[in-house]
């Protein structure tokens, strides 16, 4: 402030020192991240048992695979909306009250309090759900690919494998060498579909001869099954990867709406706090009544 007193002028400056707070609560964030981690446990146990009622084993019963999947990444969208927008919500309104700061720079800090109350549970919950989410992915997408660590286990590849080597006549099965043709075809297939390829000439001109020996098959309808067969696995792959990525979208948005939403409720929750919440108060200096 300017004061002139005849030629002689006196400048006043009036500096607002601001409190030494710190600009984040901690304390309300973790409330508010395990409070959207825990919400997000239960509505993912309630869709999964959703889940379960709305498909059936039964032809023209229960929903189609094309329903089933749309309707799940809606609910992970609708999931991560009210998880998310709860924990925004309590890290804004269980914060500490910031005296003689600018509104505007109170509504960035509310807003940085949702966002790090969702980062944080968005941390836990792919900490906690890391050993579940690997087991699904490993058996949707390369678990038809890879070998089993123990040969006695069975593998996804066994199911092509007992395609191959059906018998056209069971009564004219070879049973000597049996257990170690399985083995070899199992390894033969995993190897070949591991990188994603094919089975090469001299490999499918083998498994031909051998489905041919084992199945009693002429050497065209041996052929033409082991073609069947692999255009089979090509098709599980393929629609695998599918959906593994249409899953990935989905998660990737719903991650992007609860950041949204924790943000834009944490925004409410600290103007309720502050009881500043739907006043024009940009501009001016927060109020000092109240802690």
């Amino acid at each position: 402030m300017e004061q002139t007193f005849g030629k002689s002028a006196q400048i006043e400056t009036i500096e607002t020192v601001e409190p030494s707070l710190p600009g984040v609560s901690w304390a309300a964030v973790l409330a508010g991240a395990v409070t959207s981690l825990a919400l997000t446990l239960v509505l993912l146990s309630f869709g999964a048992g959703m889940g379960f009622a709305v498909v059936s084993p039964w032809g023209n019963a229960g929903v189609s695979a094309t329903t089933f999947k749309v309707g799940t990444g809606l609910y992970f969208i609708v999931m991560a909306m009210i998880s998310s927008a709860l924990g925004g919500y309590l890290a804004g309104r269980l914060r500490q009250r910031w005296i003689a700061v600018r509104a505007p720079e109170v509504f960035f800090r509310d807003t940085a309090h949702g966002f790090l109350a969702w980062a944080v549970a968005s941390v836990l919950g792919a900490v906690l759900l890391a050993s579940p989410a690997s087991s699904l992915l490993g058996s949707s997408l390369s678990g038809s690919i890879q070998a089993p660590a123990n040969s006695a286990q069975p593998s996804a590849m066994d199911a092509y494998v007992d395609t191959l080597l059906r018998p056209d006549n069971p009564s004219a099965q070879g049973q000597q060498d049996a257990a170690a043709t399985r083995s070899e075809m199992v390894r033969l297939f995993t190897r070949s579909f591991h990188n994603g390829s094919d089975l090469n000439a001299a490999d499918r001109a083998y498994v031909t001869k051998v489905v041919s020996a084992r199945t009693g098959l002429s050497q065209a309808d041996a052929e033409k099954r082991v073609n069947d067969v692999v255009t089979q696995v090509k098709t599980d792959l393929d629609s695998a990867r599918k959906a593994a990525m249409q899953i990935s979208i989905w998660l990737t948005l719903s991650l992007f709406v609860g950041a949204f939403c924790a943000s834009l409720a944490a925004t409410e929750g600290g103007g309720l706090r502050d009881g500043t919440w739907g006043r024009k108060a940009y501009g001016k200096t927060a109020s000092v009544v109240g802690t």
